[in-house]
């Protein structure tokens, strides 16, 4: 499915709905405008793949039959609402430039148990679920995704390896291919376990075509990315965020910028790479990361 290229995923596109003067402050956060703003979706698409983005990652992260639920959204609306989310991406990728020949991809997301919890709980993991339970939360919502027909799944921002290996066993049944990124921390999950234990866990596992990091530090990727290719010898993928911290009870990000293109794009030249940004990366600096791996 992947070749020898460098493929430059989207950024943040919470970020770039936010910055649409959106308020995305409730528990569903992006989710919430599948229903209230789609339209806006494929905007906020549409501005990374101008941006040279080769994939559109769909505003599922934090969507869940029980957070829909909460919101009084009955199980059957919820499921359109997750088809909703790669129908929206095939849209922006349809109607954006041609791209000189290169693919573009829609990758639908499939976020941690914790994110669905809206309390900074998947950059702590280890929720007091069993494997099975999380299996059982997250098969639904693939299922559901899947049906809509993205061309892979991002299980993204994993926190933990019980869960990688929960989300791993979902996917079996699915018949699609995806790449797993943890949220690290150090040289560490940030459950506070062994880098290497945690990518040994896809490292036989076909279906899993990617792993690497994201939502994390940027001085965090490349250690994390060494140590995935060596372990598993697939191609990696990396998108950390700004360098800001999220302050979790006050809902906002504090302190300076250090994402920095011109480092993250160093990791194309090791092999094949999915490359691209996380939280609060915007439109501009994905395309400075296109001009230094030669895209644009």
């Amino acid at each position: 499915m992947l070749t020898s290229e460098t493929i430059l995923l989207d950024g943040g596109l919470a970020t770039e709905l936010e910055a649409r003067g959106h308020d995305l402050s409730d528990a569903l956060w992006s989710a919430r405008l599948l229903a209230d703003a789609p339209e806006e979706i494929v905007a906020a698409h549409a501005a990374f793949f101008a941006a040279g983005a080769d994939v559109a990652t769909t505003a599922s992260y934090q969507a869940s039959f029980a957070g829909f639920a909460a919101r009084g959204i009955d199980l059957r609306t919820s499921a359109g609402l997750l088809r909703r989310s790669v129908t929206l991406a095939k849209e922006a990728r349809d109607s954006a430039e041609p791209s000189g020949g290169r693919r573009r991809w829609v990758a639908a997301s499939v976020g941690p148990y914790g994110a669905t919890l809206a309390d900074g709980s998947e950059y702590r993991g280890r929720y007091g679920l069993s494997r099975r339970e999380l299996t059982a939360f997250h098969l639904p919502r693939m299922e559901v995704l899947a049906e809509a027909e993205p061309d892979l799944l991002a299980l993204e921002t994993v926190p933990d390896i019980d869960e990688a290996a929960a989300l791993v066993e979902a996917l079996e049944s699915l018949g699609l291919p995806a790449w797993l990124s943890y949220t690290v921390e150090g040289g560490t999950t940030r459950a506070g376990q062994s880098l290497a234990e945690a990518f040994a866990v896809v490292a036989e596992r076909d279906e899993i075509v990617a792993v690497g990091v994201n939502c994390c530090d940027p001085a965090d990727v490349a250690p994390a990315v060494a140590l995935a290719r060596d372990i598993t010898g697939k191609p990696v993928v990396a998108y950390p965020n700004s360098g800001e911290n999220w302050d979790a009870d006050g809902r906002e990000w504090r302190g300076a910028p250090r994402f920095s293109p011109a480092e993250l794009a160093a990791h194309a030249t090791g092999g094949p790479a999915l490359l691209g940004g996380c939280c609060r990366v915007r439109p501009a600096d994905i395309a400075t990361l296109a001009r230094h791996i030669h895209l644009t």
